[in-house]
């Protein structure tokens, strides 16, 4: 399976759509666009990861390599997620702890509203 991404700024949050596997191959795709993306002044990201069907740990190494990139910047990088086969992912590996997880874009947007 391929990964197909996508981004678009509402206010002052960039929407990350990302749709496929995250793994060794695929990675650094990802990679490129979020450092790309703070390049360019986007220190508030938030990855839509609901049509991700499969993450490995080269995939986590990503974002937690764009979180530590936003947060240079007093940025944000969070997660949409509810698909339990992933979820249980960041519960494993103690990251429900370092990135906000959220049911749905607009639970994240809002959120994010509160937090300005």
């Amino acid at each position: 399976m391929d990964l197909k991404l996508d981004h678009h700024s509402e206010d002052r949050l960039t929407i990350v759509e990302v749709e496929g596997e995250i793994d060794v191959y695929t990675a650094p795709r990802l990679r490129e666009l979020l450092i790309d993306l703070v390049n360019k002044g986007n220190f508030h990201l938030l990855v839509n990861m609901e049509k991700v069907d499969f993450l490995d740990s080269t995939g986590l190494g990503v974002l937690v390599g764009g979180l530590k990139r936003v947060r240079a910047h007093d940025g944000s990088l969070e997660l949409v997620c509810t698909q339990e086969r992933i979820l249980k992912i960041f519960r494993i590996t103690g990251l429900t702890k370092v990135f906000g997880i959220y049911a749905s874009v607009e639970e994240a947007k809002e959120a994010h509203g509160r937090d300005k």
